[in-house]
């Protein structure tokens, strides 16, 4: 169980092809180092299991589902992911329940600063930015107005819900310590709902509806 608090990011170094299986590789100092063999963490908002740790690096395999579910399956060598460990029973829970299985995933509609670059008060390491991104009709009865959301592992809040889009604030310390400062428009994310929210919608279509309809026609049968 995670909280969509990102430790830190690491560099994608290899993807290897392995019978059913997409090996990928990670150079993560600080992150590594704390794994063992087997343990498990997020990349990206996907719950992997660490596999040949060392202090520097580790490997996970990745499944064909989750290659076609998530964003791993189309990442580069090169490219920024970040990662977070499982959060200790007891510790504070400082973002959401993120579980770490992907819903699917959206596009990057805009990432602006809320200060415009042409501004003379602009600064790129203290102005505010908002993600907008295009989330597939599948996730949309999820996505609640001031609910929590994870966007590439991310634990944010949704600012507005339109149509297909949700718009999200995001803070200078976050846009800069996770992979979002190397999205641009059209990137492909991670996107898991809030698992309560999906529980509570299970709940309400699941509920048992009523044995009649109240109309006229039962009101009047009944005497009213």
């Amino acid at each position: 169980m995670f909280t969509g608090i990102i430790e830190q990011t690491g560099t994608l170094i290899s993807l290897t092809d392995r019978g059913g299986v997409r090996r990928i590789t990670v150079e993560a100092p600080g992150v590594a180092n704390r794994l063992r063999e087997g343990d498990s963490l997020a990349v990206s908002g996907v719950c992997l299991t660490a596999l040949d740790v060392d202090p520097t690096y580790f490997h996970a395999d990745v499944a064909q589902e989750t290659l076609d579910r998530t964003s791993l399956g189309a990442l580069k060598p090169g490219v920024q992911v970040n990662l977070e460990l499982p959060t200790a029973a007891g510790s504070p829970l400082g973002g959401h329940i993120v579980q770490g299985h992907v819903d699917g995933t959206g596009v990057i509609v805009s990432l602006d600063p809320v200060i415009p670059v042409t501004s003379s008060d602009f600064n790129r390491e203290t102005t505010d930015w908002t993600l907008k991104v295009r989330i597939p009709d599948n996730l949309r009865q999820w996505m609640v107005h001031k609910g929590s959301v994870a966007i590439e592992g991310i634990s944010l809040t949704i600012a507005v819900v339109e149509d297909d889009t949700i718009s999200i604030a995001i803070l200078p310390l976050t846009y800069w310590r996770t992979n979002l400062h190397t999205h641009s428009v059209g990137s492909t994310v991670n996107v898991e709902a809030d698992v309560l929210v999906k529980l509570a919608y299970q709940q309400i279509r699941s509920a048992k509806k009523p044995e009649f309809d109240l109309t006229e026609q039962w009101l009047t049968a009944n005497g009213y």
